[in-house]
């Protein structure tokens, strides 16, 4: 086997494996009453509630290919909302098998059927990603406000530091700033070469500066969080034992989820772990906690999964008529 490919294959095999992993370990000191009781409890979640759940994910997706077009119009683009949202329910399909493979592929796709390069679409999408970081720090900041100690707990018992990583986000593009400006005047064909991706992932990272619409930019960011926050908060009352869950409690619960996600392949196996983890805190039983995870987990993925593969046939259709711009 190519050693490219073998590379190919650990991306794709090591988080899946790794999300297997955590399904055992989430299982393994539960006895077979307690897994009984995460079947039933999951089994007997009231639907109503579930069905709302996935209907508030839909909107924050459609939600967020709004906000990404209006990061695209500064780029003398003039983008379709429906184009937009394939492209980033294809993107969070491909989450599903290699953790922020996503990301590159929306902006590949979405280049591919415009006249953008991938470095400008790409470094809207690194916008997006850093103002979705900033909210998760906004968003702690709350919950250390209503629950200090049992938050405080949870994030260095998993040594998790939000603060640090947000000063290594701006340190990097720092450092791509300056390497940059060294490289800007070499004549060097490989330099020359880094310029013009530099140069198109700092516009598409400058959109944000020079929309016009800066203020329905806010606006949807705050709803996307609302609406992801939401769709958490209501699976409290589907689920037998967590109805009388704190906003509170249920807040560093989503918080643990989201760094979840990013570990595992769409967050399997550690998503209901982490969400167990942070209800025990609040004398939660541990199979109620597994069975609020796997029930969120499962909803929303579904939700992933049938509109990323609609999304994956529709794209190329809507774009037939057009020429690769790249």
């Amino acid at each position: 086997m190519p050693k490219s490919q073998f590379k190919s294959w650990i991306k794709i095999l090591l988080p899946l494996l790794l999300g297997i992993f955590f399904i055992w370990f989430s299982f393994k000191d539960t006895t077979a009453e307690q897994r009984t009781a995460i079947w039933e409890t999951t089994k007997n979640a009231k639907l109503f509630w579930i069905i709302l759940s996935m209907v508030m994910g839909i909107t924050s997706h459609v939600l967020r290919a709004s906000r990404w077009k209006l990061l695209l119009l500064p780029l003398k683009d003039q983008p379709k909302l429906s184009n937009c949202f394939y492209t980033v329910m294809f993107g969070y399909l491909a989450n599903l098998g290699i953790p922020r493979s996503g990301e590159v592929l929306r902006g590949a796709s979405y280049a591919s059927y415009t006249n953008l390069s991938f470095e400008q679409t790409f470094g809207t999408i690194i916008t997006e990603r850093i103002i979705d970081f900033i909210m998760l720090i906004l968003i702690i900041g709350v919950t250390l406000v209503l629950k200090t100690d049992e938050l405080l707990f949870y994030l260095d018992l998993n040594d998790i530091k939000p603060l640090h990583t947000l000063g290594y986000l701006f340190g990097f593009l720092g450092f791509i700033f300056l390497i940059f400006r060294a490289i800007k005047q070499s004549k060097n064909l490989i330099a020359i070469k880094i310029n013009n991706f530099l140069t198109g992932l700092i516009q598409g990272i400058r959109s944000l500066m020079v929309m016009r619409h800066q203020w329905k930019f806010v606006f949807q960011t705050i709803a996307i969080w609302m609406l992801y926050i939401g769709m958490f908060w209501i699976i409290k009352y589907a689920i037998a034992g967590t109805e009388n869950l704190s906003f509170g409690a249920a807040l560093i619960g989503f918080i643990a989820g989201t760094f979840a996600m990013s570990v595992t392949s769409g967050g399997i196996g550690l998503y209901p772990f982490a969400i167990s983890a942070v209800f025990k805190l609040f004398d939660i039983p541990v199979e109620v906690g597994q069975a609020f995870g796997w029930v969120l987990w499962i909803a929303q993925t579904i939700v992933v999964v049938v509109l990323g593969v609609t999304s994956a046939i529709l794209l190329p259709i809507a774009n037939k008529s057009n020429k690769l711009a790249n």
